[in-house]
């Protein structure tokens, strides 16, 4: 069917359906998300479930594609909704013309969703402001397909399953397949209940000034659990901290996303005790579950509230670590893994993942990386300690497996070939490209992959001397080799000067474009000042830099396209790395005219940043266009804000050396400003910038602070 055709409800009344077409990727940017994962639910702005990406998910399952509301013969109006928090949404809607006397409208429906773990509950509330009494029949519609995740993905069209016999008096629907059970209830029950249609009608009157509910309830669950069920609501692994800033919009930002990180959780079954180690999944609603690569960074970007949830993290992924060869999941001794499904993914006859896939090559060495940058924020020796073989694991990887070609740097190639044809954060299949547009052949080395190994490499040998276990020297020397092969092999020169290629093909050719992957170098240590100074200026840059975040692709480059995945959109998380890379380099100013970008756009996604936008610029309008198909929330979008303020505040701890360094490059921008509740060496941390940019912070005993 056309998308643009409007279909009609049971009752008669008109319901214009989500814009989808199948065998494409469904859209998402004007929906409504809630969330608690593993669960949640994809909506209209009416509240609808009706059709596309919509709907009712468990477990990368959808447990109802279809909830709607209708009147007889009285159309529905949306007037209205919003989130509260991550998990929860209300949404109004007038009774058009029912009981009005006047231009006023007198009836409305409030419909208040609460998402849970394996739970949707909506409850239904119609109020008669009016004048007058009014009698009508309202109608609720539920069906399923009970469709994958990978078959929604695909915008695969699923046959509706037919709901089962119900119970509890005729106030049930329920649906069973594959080992996958969906039950929804109501109460109270329905004047009316239409099985094979999926109908529950009631009969409702109403006097003036009264009001009538229904609350519907909807369960869903697998017959095997939880794959990484949902953590006790009581088991933050990190302090939630208070901003209170002379810009209420960085507020907001940040409060809303530490509200969908909360409900990004999940744990490790595979924990020993009765307290299972907690991660975040990457995304909703097409990563809701462990992505190695996205659990590090966005782990990494929140060691300032606590290292609870990077503990977990490691932990969750060290038990997957990698321990044979395996061409088919790419699986490697040492290496980390990519993302862990219930099921094999089958997109097409091409392109097919196992449910646990190893294909990334940058999730080992920023496993390391995590492991040390939580170790100096305060992660308790004796769980460092239990951690180092599996980073001397890691470390041997990157040296022995990693380097594919024999020339020293890391890179990677689809061994199996029915994998990822690029293995990094960029891993669309025209991501790396040369200057003119061709796409570069594997095996390719990264730039930001190498930045990643050099750091890897320099804080490995830092944990393995700190703990007393030989390698060090080696792994610094290692280093040092790489930068200078970078240094000779990478750099490469434009009309404006030079600058390092994205990649190395598999020629060992440089890949020549200009990228945003230069935010990813800066920081590591791999590159000298100058260096750094080129790439600062490259990023201040208008092909680069929107004015709403960092462009994956320069805008001048053969082949951008704003709506491109990795060629030309803007991604929250790389824009927050570099200005994190750009502090850390010693370019504030740099910094932060992105990171007041990232706050222009937060503002135009209602504080949610997704996973990434378009990339069209801030000269063709004050509010970036969306990316339709993007997940929001995203785990490192969100934790961008956490990162975004670090580096404005240039935060960064070195607990086994006693010290906490501030150096408050930007953060005036934003001042006055009182962040209150971050944590480091299991403490609390208070922060104050006064109006002048003097600076006061209040940390736990034993730690000297250095401001500057």
């Amino acid at each position: 069917m056309d998308s643009t055709v409007k279909t009609p409800d049971t009752n008669g009344s008109v319901t214009p359906p989500p814009a989808v077409t199948e065998g494409l990727q469904p859209f998402l940017h004007d929906a409504v998300v809630t969330l608690y994962a593993p669960t949640f639910v994809i909506s209209r702005a009416d509240g609808a479930l009706g059709g596309g990406a919509d709907g009712f998910f468990h477990g990368d399952r959808r447990a109802l594609s279809r909830l709607t509301v209708a009147a007889d013969g009285i159309p529905l109006a949306p007037v209205g909704h919003g989130l509260r928090g991550a998990d929860r949404a209300d949404f109004r809607s007038i009774l058009r013309g029912l009981g009005e006397v006047t231009a006023d409208p007198a009836v409305a429906l409030h419909r208040r969703r609460t998402t849970a773990a394996g739970r949707l509950e909506e409850v239904l509330e119609v109020t008669n402001a009016g004048t007058q009494p009014v009698r009508f029949r309202l109608t609720v519609t539920a069906a399923t397909d009970l469709a994958t995740m990978e078959q929604v993905k695909s915008g695969r069209l699923v046959e509706t399953a037919p709901p089962q016999a119900t119970n509890y008096g005729g106030s049930e629907l329920s649906w069973e397949s594959d080992g996958f059970a969906v039950r929804l209830t109501s109460e109270p029950a329905p004047d009316a209940l239409d099985v094979p249609a999926g109908r529950l009608s009631y009969d409702i009157a109403l006097a003036p000034g009264t009001s009538w509910t229904v609350t519907l309830r909807c369960t869903a669950a697998h017959a095997d659990g939880d794959q990484f069920p949902a953590p006790p609501a009581d088991s933050l692994p990190w302090r939630t901290p208070v901003l209170r800033s002379a810009d209420r919009g960085l507020d907001r930002w940040l409060e809303q996303s530490l509200a969908d990180l909360d409900r990004l959780r999940l744990t490790d079954p595979r924990s020993p005790g009765d307290r299972p180690d907690q991660f975040l999944a990457a995304g909703a609603p097409w990563f809701l579950t462990l992505f190695g690569r996205d659990s590090l960074w966005a782990a990494r970007m929140l060691l300032p509230l606590g290292t609870e949830l990077a503990a977990g993290t490691l932990r969750t992924l060290a038990r997957r670590q990698g321990g044979v060869t395996d061409p088919a999941s790419e699986e490697q001794p040492g290496k980390i893994l990519h993302e862990v499904r219930r099921d094999t993914s089958a997109f097409s006859d091409t392109f097919s993942l196992p449910p646990v896939y190893y294909g990334t090559v940058d999730a080992t060495p920023l496993w390391i990386s995590l492991l040390h940058d939580a170790w100096r924020w305060g992660l308790a020796p004796e769980e460092v300690e239990r951690m180092l073989p599996h980073a001397e694991s890691a470390l041997a990887w990157m040296r022995d497996q990693g380097d594919a070609g024999g020339d020293g740097f890391l890179k990677y190639v689809d061994l199996s070939g029915r994998g990822l044809a690029n293995q990094g954060w960029k891993d669309s299949g025209d991501s790396i490209r040369y200057r003119d547009g061709s796409l570069a052949q594997p095996p390719i080395a990264l730039c930001e992959v190498q930045a990643y190994s050099y750091e890897a490499a320099r804080g490995g040998a830092a944990l393995l001397r700190s703990f007393g276990r030989p390698g060090a020297d080696e792994w610094e020397e290692w280093a040092d080799r790489l930068a200078a092969r970078f240094r000779e092999r990478f750099w490469v020169e434009d009309e404006r000067g030079p600058y390092p290629a994205v990649a190395l093909d598999g020629d060992g050719r440089p890949a020549d474009t200009v990228t945003s992957g230069f935010g990813h170098l800066l920081g590591t240590g791999l590159l000298n000042h100058e260096e750094s100074a080129l790439l600062a200026a490259r990023l201040s840059g208008g092909d680069l830099d929107a004015g709403h975040g960092l462009r994956t692709l320069s805008s001048e480059a053969v082949g951008f396209n704003p709506y491109g995945y990795h060629i030309g959109s803007i991604w929250p998380h790389d824009t927050a790395i570099a200005v994190h890379g750009l502090v850390r380099s010693g370019f504030p100013d740099a910094a932060a005219s992105l990171a007041d970008g990232l706050l222009t756009a937060s503002a135009g996604f209602d504080a949610r940043l997704p996973e990434l936008f378009a990339g069209h610029g801030i000269e063709a309008g004050p509010r970036p266009a969306p990316y339709p198909a993007s997940c929001r929330p995203q785990a490192w979008a969100a934790a961008s804000s956490v990162l975004v303020l670090q580096s404005a505040l240039g935060l960064s701890a070195d607990v086994p050396a006693g010290t906490l360094t501030m150096t408050p490059g930007f953060s005036g921008a934003y001042g006055p400003l009182t962040l209150t509740g971050l944590q480091v060496a299991g403490g609390r941390l208070d922060i104050t910038v006064r109006a002048d940019g003097s600076a006061e912070v209040s940390a736990p005993e034993g730690l000297a602070v250095i401001t500057g």
